[in-house]
């Protein structure tokens, strides 16, 4: 019997089934293995996440019966509204620090990072290696002679100071991650705009600027989550009219007056946490996309 008279024999396969052959076939217990331990890690960091949230709901007679992962039995708003009247004041606090601590670095970061991928100054090198010095400083050591200045200038313990300290911290890791992502795009397209008569910043305004959001989403991110996440410095640096809103928030949990409403201090954790969460899960596409870009080429 010929070749061609087993194909007219045998009936074809299903559109899909080579496929899910080879699927199967990707199943191995070493496969199975690694989402087993991926899962049960998704699972122990998820936990207390859970029992955070089914927490802020009960009330506390509820909460003192003892039963953690219970889910609410009489679930309330009360609680979240305590905390939003404790840590609201701290939450625009919060808001008005970060902006310009982001927006601000970024900026700053993204100029350096372009003139030291394409202009590369006198020294750039030995700048870029100083910036970069800058990033592994603890912050616990320039505190002293950040107060000290500042106090001398008149602008401790103002918006002014806490912006400009974040500042000042935060741009030379934003000067390594565009420098980075410029250090990926070719060349060629610099000189094609250099020879078109583009300058330095008619360059970067619109060529290397428009094609630089990935890593500007990269950037936004990690900036607003130390911003936001930050306790030391804005309890140092931004004065009492303009505690951010970790700092409002160790005040609420820390209180020694009274009894100690858990659900309220979960509510307010909740609260705290939701503005560099939700940021994360909105552009997170784009910071893996930003990441991946900028690790091309160091």
């Amino acid at each position: 019997m010929s070749h061609h008279s087993l194909q007219a024999i045998a009936p074809p396969l299903p559109v899909g089934t080579t496929t899910a052959m080879k699927r199967k076939r990707h199943f191995t217990p070493a496969r199975i293995g690694v989402y087993a331990f991926l899962f049960s890690a998704a699972l122990f960091f998820l936990l207390p996440l859970y029992v955070m949230i089914i927490t802020s709901f009960k009330p506390m007679l509820e909460i003192r019966s003892g039963n953690v992962f219970a889910l609410p039995a009489m679930a309330t708003l009360d609680p979240w509204r305590q905390a939003w009247g404790a840590v609201s004041q701290g939450f625009w606090n919060s808001v008005a620090i970060a902006v310009p601590s982001t927006v601000i670095p970024i900026l700053l970061g993204a100029i350096n990072g372009y003139a030291l991928s394409f202009w590369r100054p006198r020294g750039a090198n030995l700048l870029f290696g100083v910036l970069l010095a800058g990033a592994f400083i603890p912050v616990q050591v320039m505190i002293y002679p950040l107060v000290w200045m500042m106090a001398r200038a008149g602008v401790f313990g103002s918006l002014p100071a806490i912006v400009l300290v974040h500042v000042v911290f935060g741009m030379p890791l934003m000067t390594l991650l565009f420098r980075n992502y410029y250090a990926s795009v070719p060349h060629e397209l610099f000189q094609a705009a250099r020879i078109d008569g583009g300058g330095f910043w008619r360059i970067f305004l619109q060529v290397m600027l428009p094609m630089s959001l990935p890593i500007v989403v990269v950037a936004a991110i990690m900036q607003v989550t130390g911003v936001w996440n930050d306790y030391i410095l804005g309890l140092v640096f931004a004065g009492r009219e303009n505690l951010p809103m970790t700092v409002q928030l160790n005040n609420v949990i820390n209180t020694t007056t009274g009894t100690r409403l858990y659900n309220v201090n979960m509510a307010a954790t909740i609260l705290t946490a939701a503005v560099p969460l939700a940021i994360y899960f909105i552009s997170g596409r784009w910071f893996v996309r930003g990441i991946a870009a900028g690790a091309v080429k160091g």
